[in-house]
């Protein structure tokens, strides 16, 4: 069974996108990686990139041909200062050469070695193919990226090479809902308990902690920059910043001089229904557009659906429970990492696999669960509010305009976090017992809706707003 952590789940990174930024970025580590195993890293003089299918046909506007230049240049995505970004872009760019690894200067022009083919190949959506030149010869690569940051190679069927593999194991391994729930019921624990136990199976409950605070930290100052900056993101659309002017109507002038002390200070502001549904709003928006930026997010699950999770966790902490600390941060993100999982497992977190249901629907279930388990809801319950909120995200295209992650998914995140606090207060409010469509139901009705969707609505920008509105019209 497939072992996946909630650092898996939720991961740092660079926007915009998940598949189309972080995916190929860690194909180009990966490949370097292998090179350095073979043998082959210093012989290499020449590299050319080709991209295949959605990675192609949205490419541009995911920043992908950056993401494998900063990739092959050796940045770290976690921990790359996002101002430098363009100067490493631009050097390459006017130089024609890139520091391999940042170890040595290979010739490189972006306009030529990046190509881009419109293209499907058969194993998934956003395949890659690296190719390095070693003594006249070629040596390729193919990886693909299926989500969430995830890469993997498709193995040649009569490859002679033998690779030993490790396989990590949980003491509660969880294929699907039912599965979680009888480990529930077995340990008698909450969601999040039981996760963590798996968690502890492969670090120390110190280095959980720590991990899981430089994800919340993070998404908290990813909130707060997008709140505190102002201008049209960048890519053509000429997309104003919204969170900034929503920030300033909202904050009624409530002192502070850091990430903390402004989430101290919005506990002090009024709160009534409308100003609720602003400020929810207003943190996912704030993500996204940090997203759009190419600034720097956790994936949860994709980049493109990174807003929902901390807008909601957001929520609970400003509006439900002032006297909340990091245990409570805890517990939601070790549920929402868990019910990520299960929609990875049993269906997909890939937008170019499953259009938008797969990364805001997944996102909006994520929170759902995880703030049902904040507001006393049994296991049972966590469940049903996941399966509410995909429920009603089911079908959900992927079509953004000009191949950006701007319209619609940055107003997206703001509907999928709204979803997901009133699934959760639905479930609180639901016996299990009257309970008519259970998660796994529904993550198998999503995987099947994901297969029988028009590829033109899975993130080619060929169906959907992405034709009816042009850039033009921007």
């Amino acid at each position: 069974m497939e072992c996946i952590s909630v650092f898996d789940m939720l991961k740092i990174g660079v926007g915009p996108s998940s598949s189309h930024t972080l995916g190929p970025w860690r194909a180009a580590e990966r490949w370097i990686a292998d090179l350095k195993t073979d043998n082959k890293f210093e012989k290499v003089e020449r590299i050319t990139v080709d991209l295949y299918g959605s990675l192609s046909l949205t490419g541009k506007g995911h920043a992908t041909d950056f993401a494998v230049m900063l990739g092959l240049s050796g940045g770290d995505p976690e921990y790359i200062p996002v101002d430098s970004i363009d100067g490493i872009i631009a050097e390459i760019n006017n130089t024609n050469k890139i520091s391999f690894n940042g170890e040595r200067t290979v010739d490189f022009n972006p306009k030529t070695d990046i190509i881009f083919n419109r293209k499907f190949l058969p194993y998934h959506a956003n395949g890659m193919r690296f190719t390095a030149e070693i003594n006249g010869k070629k040596s390729h690569a193919y990886y693909y990226s299926i989500g969430g940051g995830f890469v993997v190679q498709e193995e040649r069927k009569n490859s002679k090479a033998k690779k030993e593999t490790f396989y990590r194991t949980f003491p509660y391994p969880v294929e699907n809902g039912v599965k979680l729930l009888e480990f529930c019921k077995q340990l008698n624990l909450p969601v999040s308990s039981v996760v963590l136990e798996n968690e502890k199976s492969l670090r120390s409950e110190e280095e959980i902690d720590f991990e899981l605070k430089r994800i919340w930290n993070t998404m908290l100052e990813c909130m707060y920059t997008g709140c505190h900056t102002e201008g049209n993101l960048p890519g053509g659309l000429n997309v104003r910043r919204r969170a900034f002017d929503m920030h300033e109507k909202l904050n009624n002038d409530v002192p502070y001089d850091s990430p903390e002390t402004w989430l101290q200070g919005i506990r002090q502001t009024e709160v009534k229904f409308r100003s609720i549904l602003k400020w929810v709003s207003c943190f996912a928006l704030s993500v996204n557009e940090v997203n759009a930026a190419l600034g720097r997010v956790v994936t949860a699950p994709t980049n493109g659906s990174a807003g929902v999770i901390p807008a909601v966790l957001m929520y609970y902490l400003v509006i439900e429970n002032h006297e909340a600390d990091f245990e409570h941060i805890k517990k939601f993100l070790l549920v929402a990492g868990e019910i990520g999982s299960i929609f990875k497992k049993g269906a997909t977190i890939s937008a170019a696999m499953g259009g938008c249901q797969a990364e805001i629907g997944v996102s909006s279930a994520m929170a759902a669960g995880a703030l049902c388990e904040l507001l006393g809801g049994t296991p049972d319950q966590v469940l049903i509010a996941a399966e509410i909120a995909m429920e009603h995200h089911l079908g959900l295209t992927c079509d953004p305009i000009g191949g950006l992650v701007q319209i619609p998914c940055i107003e997206r995140n703001s509907m999928g976090a709204i979803k997901a606090i009133n699934a959760a207060e639905l479930a609180l409010d639901t016996d299990p017992k009257n309970v008519k469509v259970p998660l796994d139901k529904v993550v198998q009705t999503m995987w099947e809706t994901a297969k029988d969707m028009n590829s033109k609505y899975k993130e080619t920008s060929e169906g959907g707003l992405a034709v009816s509105v042009n850039i033009t019209d921007c």
